[in-house]
């Protein structure tokens, strides 16, 4: 990919790391001028990508480099265009938490280094360029390409990976990432972390709010026949079930409650259980 300006001058180093700067490792040489070209740079790059991945619209620019704490790799080469230094591509990586499945269907959570986009030039595709750009990546941050995570992996990419990584069988997720069997067996433990499932709702409880009140009103009136025989609160011991237990048992009507003596003690009726 060629751009009307000297890529040598943006990018000294055959492979570059870019940060929400836009600068990376470069940063300190305080030049704001040139930061408009590397952003022309990023977004030609990024849509070209999403082209080439049919997508809608491309998932990286530089205004989202520039809000993320994401890294941008991108390979210049020199050899491919009469000695002048063209953009081969680029890899897109950064830290994301993820709430994954593992092989068992445990939920797991994890923040692992996730490839976020990747693309080489169509022209310059099987030239050994993707494999000497993801191979700087895995050195730079010293990690094992079983250990990360990658979002919507296109069928060349997972081929890709299968060629050069021996990387075959994944493991099925609700989103849209792509982990492999051996992430969950080699990342420490200390990096995972069950999530514990869903609180079970509590029992149901044996009163409606109607007839909770209901008992709440009950107990503040003494028991019939000490109660007034017209109470209103009275007449509602009748007319609702109070627990589970008592719902199935039809009170004693007032006439024959009447027969019973409480000479010596409390009636043995008590409605309010």
């Amino acid at each position: 990919m060629e751009f009307p300006f000297d890529i040598n001058q943006l990018f000294s180093e055959r492979v570059s790391i870019l940060d929400h700067t836009l600068f990376g490792a470069r940063k300190s040489t305080g030049r704001p001028d040139l930061q408009a070209p590397i952003a022309t740079v990023i977004d030609e790059l990024g849509r070209a990508s999403a082209k080439a991945q049919c997508l809608t619209a491309p998932v990286t620019s530089a205004f989202k480099l520039q809000s993320q704490k994401h890294e941008i790799y991108l390979l210049r080469d020199s050899e491919k265009n009469r000695g002048h230094d063209v953009v081969v591509g680029f890899l897109k990586v950064g830290y994301k938490k993820l709430f994954l499945l593992d092989s068992r269907g445990v939920h797991i959570e994890a923040e692992p280094l996730c490839v976020l986009d990747f693309y080489i030039e169509e022209t310059l595709q099987r030239h050994g360029y993707g494999l000497e750009l993801f191979d700087f990546m895995l050195q730079h941050k010293n990690l094992d390409p079983v250990l990360m995570a990658y979002d919507r992996p296109s069928p060349k990419f997972l081929s890709f990976l299968s060629k050069h990584y021996s990387l075959t069988q994944s493991v099925p997720q609700v989103n849209n990432f792509v982990v492999f069997e051996s992430f969950f067996r080699y990342r420490p433990a200390a990096q995972l972390r069950k999530v514990p499932l869903t609180k079970p709702d509590g029992a149901i409880k044996p009163y409606s709010l109607m007839e909770r009140e209901a008992v709440h009103q009950e107990q503040r009136v003494l028991p019939w026949p000490f109660g007034s025989p017209h109470s209103p609160h009275l007449s509602s011991q009748f007319s609702h079930s109070l627990s589970v237990e008592s719902s199935s048992r039809v009170p004693r009507p007032a006439a024959q409650a009447s027969r019973y003596s409480c000479q010596d003690k409390l009636c043995p009726i008590s409605l309010n259980r």
